[in-house]
C-alpha cells in the first residue's frame, strides 16, 4: 500500500499525504503501480471526454480533454519533454547540454517542442473514432508509464539524482507486475494496440540511443520525454484512418 500511495503521489496532483519519508529506491519500488496510475489518469480523461462532448463541439472537447490530462499529471512529463528539446537539440558538448536541461528557463527548442506536443495530442484526441477513444486513451496513458521502467534500466547521464534512486528500486517483480495492465490493454486494442505498442517501443529505443549519444545516458527529463512521446505514438496509431 505504501508503494501504491507513492506512485499516485509522485505521478499525479492528487493530495495524497505520505506519512513515511521516502527511502532510497522507493520510487523504483513504486513503479510496479505506474501503469495503474496511467489507467486512472486515462479513465478520468475519457470520462471527461464523454461528458464534455455532450455540451461542446468536438475540437473544444479535445482541447479540454488534453487540459485535464496535463492537469492530472501536473505537467510533470511535459516539463521533461521541454528540457530535453532544449538540451538534446543543442549543439554543445554533453556536459553543457546537461546544464541547459537543469536550467529552469524555457528555450526556443523547448517552447517549440512543448507547443507541438500539445497540438499533436489535441489533434489526435479530436481524430479518435467513437468507440475506440477509450481504449486509445487508456493504452496511451498506461503504456507511457510502463516505458518509465524501461528507461530506468538505461545508463545514467549523471550519478545520483532521481534517476539513480529510481533505478535502485527497480526489480524483476516490478516489471512483472507493471507489464500486466499494458499487455491487457494492448490486446483489447486489437491490431491497432499491437501496432501502437510495437512502434512505441521502437521509438523509445531510438530516444534511449539518442540520449546516450547526446547526454551520455538518461536523466529524469528523458523519463518525461519517453512518457509524452509514447502517448503521442499510441494516440496517433489509433487515429490512423484507413480508407
Amino acid at each position: 500500500m505504501k508503494s501504491l500511495k507513492q506512485a499516485f503521489a509522485f505521478m499525479t496532483i492528487l493530495p495524497i499525504h505520505l506519512n513515511e519519508q521516502l527511502s532510497p529506491g522507493d520510487l523504483g519500488k513504486a513503479s510496479a503501480w505506474y501503469p495503474l496510475v496511467g489507467v486512472f489518469i486515462g479513465g478520468l480523461v475519457w470520462l471527461a471526454k464523454y461528458g464534455l462532448q455532450l455540451i461542446f463541439p468536438p475540437l473544444l472537447t479535445a482541447v479540454l480533454c488534453v487540459a485535464v490530462w496535463i492537469f492530472l499529471s501536473g505537467g510533470l512529463h511535459l516539463d521533461g519533454l521541454a528540457d530535453c528539446f532544449d538540451g538534446m537539440l543543442n549543439s554543445s558538448l554533453p556536459a553543457r547540454r546537461l546544464e541547459i536541461m537543469k536550467d529552469p528557463r524555457l528555450g526556443t527548442f523547448g517552447g517549440l517542442g512543448l507547443l507541438l506536443a500539445v497540438l499533436i495530442k489535441v489533434a489526435a484526441v479530436y481524430s479518435l473514432a467513437p468507440g475506440h477513444d477509450w481504449i486509445a486513451i487508456l493504452t496511451a496513458a498506461a503504456l507511457g508509464r510502463w516505458m518509465i521502467l524501461l528507461a530506468g534500466k538505461q545508463p545514467l547521464a549523471r550519478p545520483g539524482g532521481m534517476g539513480a534512486d529510481f533505478a535502485l528500486g527497480l526489480t524483476k517483480a516490478s516489471f512483472a507486475w507493471a507489464v500486466i495492465l499494458p499487455v491487457v490493454l494492448v490486446i483489447l486494442g486489437g491490431w491497432r494496440g499491437l501496432l501502437a505498442a510495437g512502434l512505441a517501443h521502437l521509438v523509445a529505443l531510438g530516444i534511449f540511443g539518442l540520449a546516450r549519444s547526446r547526454l551520455g545516458g538518461v536523466t529524469g527529463d528523458v523519463y518525461g520525454l519517453i512518457v509524452e512521446v509514447t502517448e503521442l505514438v499510441v494516440l496517433l496509431t489509433f487515429a490512423v484512418q484507413i480508407r
